[in-house]
């Protein structure tokens, strides 16, 4: 028996080339630009040492400690404005806020049978 028609045949062989041709052209430099930014996300202000995009502020503070030492570390980066080295992942400042806040109001019950009764009976009125 044979393969199919030479339409056949030639639409796959259509298909398996553009899949070896990949990516056209805009798309390789939209690609490399974005990959430019995430790999300069966090630039450091002093010695313009650049950090990916899911560079945690732990290491943006090691950073600071490590290569300027004494220095602020507002000064090398906006994002350690109000970062606290004892807690670097922010578990702590959550828990304290979780149990200062944690006496929630309860919710006031809206419903009232009154009102409910009295739309109930007003929509089952004959005109």
């Amino acid at each position: 028996m044979g393969k199919g028609s030479n339409v056949q045949k030639a639409q796959q062989a259509r298909e398996r080339n553009q899949k070896k041709v990949g990516k056209t052209e805009e798309e390789r430099k939209a690609s490399a630009a974005k990959a430019k930014l995430d790999a300069s996300a966090y630039m450091c202000k002093i010695c313009r040492q650049t950090f990916m995009v899911n560079a945690k502020a732990s290491l943006l503070y090691l950073h600071v400690t490590a290569k300027h030492e004494g220095t602020a570390p507002e000064a090398c980066f906006d994002s350690l404005m109000g970062f606290d080295p004892n807690d670097p992942d922010g578990e702590k400042a959550a828990a304290a806020a979780k149990a200062g806040g944690g006496a929630a109001k309860p919710k006031k019950n809206t419903k009232k049978n009154d009102d409910l009764d009295a739309l109930l009976s007003a929509g089952l009125k004959k005109k």
